[in-house]
């Protein structure tokens, strides 16, 4: 058996996958680091070990994200290429969804956006939300970048303390818009929210502004099928945030099961010949 690594580079994460020459995904993990280097070398030795995967059965390396420029040299001698990241979000989201026709959402650091259909995979645009606007406002608000206990507190926080619904300002729903549908993200905090609330009002501010630009990206296109990729697909609240946005909009937001592994999916089937 023959295997194809995949590997995001981020700064300071690396997310690793193998893909076997009968298509199927291998056990992927992710590995942090302070630096690109160690944590793709962390992540690669760590990858080989735990799935006993010998060197001489890796076929090829495919690596990418934005720390693949830190990488020039091939990965422990073995036959190593780069690709385009935009190229296997379209690849992994494919793989992992069985959709041809879709906008990927990689929600990252930021958010890009990759139209995948008839004419091929490109990169449409993209919004400076993301993880990174999520940690910082946390660091502000609640003095703590850890998303995880962001997200755990947020889960004891109500939406209606922090955002002005419609209903807050009309007393009837609005042509197209019910009654629990957001006017204004944060425009119902009091000064003194408590951190509960905070925490679930700034997730919510990001995963709807991702939303939101996701579905104004389409309407040219008519693509009503949205596949969300990256480590923000983890959080709980996307379960509450999304499907709202479904019924508004008429769309579908889809998660699949290896979400924060699309791009590393990617990278490995964007070896040609081989998968």
């Amino acid at each position: 058996m023959k295997i194809v690594i995949g590997i995001d580079v981020g700064i300071s994460t690396t997310k690793i996958v193998g893909i076997d020459d009968s298509g199927t995904v291998i056990s992927p993990i992710r590995i942090k680091a302070t630096d690109p280097v160690t944590s793709l070398y962390g992540a690669f030795g760590k990858y080989l070990y735990d799935n006993n995967i010998l060197l001489d059965e890796v076929e090829h390396v495919m690596i990418t994200g934005v720390g693949a420029a830190y990488v020039n040299t091939p990965i422990y001698g073995l036959p190593t290429d780069k690709t385009e990241e935009f190229i296997a979000d379209g690849l992994g989201a494919r793989y992992e969804s069985d959709l041809e026709r879709m906008i990927v959402v990689s929600m990252g650091t930021g958010t890009s956006l990759v139209q995948c259909d008839e004419d091929g995979i490109r990169h449409i645009g993209g919004i400076g939300i993301g993880g990174g606007t999520l940690a910082g406002l946390s660091r502000v608000l609640l003095q703590t970048d850890d998303v995880k206990q962001v997200s755990s507190l947020a889960m004891r926080g109500d939406i209606s303390n922090i955002n002005l619904l419609i209903g807050d300002i009309s007393p009837n729903p609005l042509p197209g818009l019910p009654k629990n549908a957001t006017a204004s993200l944060f425009g119902n905090a009091a000064s003194n929210a408590s951190r509960e609330d905070i925490a679930v009002g700034i997730i919510y501010t990001v995963l709807q502004a991702i939303g939101s630009a996701t579905i104004l990206s389409s309407l040219r296109s008519g693509i009503r099928e949205f596949v969300l990729i990256g480590n923000l697909t983890l959080l709980p609240q996307c379960k509450e945030v999304f499907p709202s946005m479904e019924k508004l909009y008429k769309v579908h937001f889809n998660i699949p099961k290896y979400s924060e592994f699309c791009t590393a999916i990617g990278a490995a089937l964007s070896f040609t010949g081989t998968i």
